[in-house]
């Protein structure tokens, strides 16, 4: 999920109904949001997730199925929707760097849906149309900057090995030049989105089709 599933579709396409079957202010949790738990009926939900759909929806265009997803049970929808808007609204990261993490972690992780919707939020925030792709094949081998594979390094780190993390992983952000505040937003976002990629696979989470090409 991001909080930018939510306007980022300036990509030069112009969504219609018939292709995409809702229209850009009419909120449409798809059945096949989720393979292996129900998603609820829009007009089903409490009032204030109906809104918070909405506004994604009217933002994107189309609604991303993560909120579909998530709205199975809504109280944890309200939970996880909170902090990651908490998490990339107030970062003191630039958000390409946010996104960059995200996909790598995903990558690692074989997270379809993460993979693909945040793979379309690099493409648009770093401005390149193939460094998301290299990060989920192999981010070692990315066009990144010594500083930002650093980062991506102890992402990986934290994703993969969290009992070999020790304060070295924190010395060597620091010394790549990352802040405090950087640091730690470096391993909530780590740490929240191997969440998030556990759950999408868990509860098979599919992706809007629009991410595929977004961006592009």
């Amino acid at each position: 999920m991001t909080d930018d599933e939510h306007g980022e579709t300036d990509d030069g396409h112009e969504q219609t109904d018939d292709e995409h079957g809702e229209s850009d202010s009419r909120p449409t949790l798809r059945e096949s949001a989720q393979g292996r738990f129900p998603v609820p009926e829009y007009e089903s939900l409490p009032a204030d997730i109906q809104e918070r759909i909405a506004e994604e929806t009217a933002r994107a265009g189309f609604t991303p199925n993560v909120f579909a997803a998530l709205a199975y049970r809504p109280a944890q929808f309200r939970a996880f929707v909170d902090y990651h808007d908490a998490l990339v609204e107030e970062t003191a990261l630039d958000r390409a760097e946010v996104e960059m993490i995200v996909v790598t972690v995903s990558g690692r992780n074989h997270c379809y849906y993460c993979n693909v919707a945040h793979g379309a939020l690099v493409r648009i925030y770093a401005d390149d149309p193939e460094l998301a792709d290299q990060l989920v094949a192999n981010y070692r081998q990315a066009d990144v900057s010594d500083e930002r594979l650093v980062m991506l390094d102890v992402a990986v780190k934290l994703t993969e090995r969290p009992d070999e993390v020790t304060g070295a992983d924190l010395d060597r952000l620091a010394e790549a030049g990352y802040s405090r505040d950087e640091i730690w937003d470096i391993g909530a976002i780590t740490a929240f989105f191997n969440l998030s990629n556990r759950m999408a696979t868990f509860a098979d989470w599919r992706p809007n089709e629009e991410f595929h090409t977004m961006g592009r």
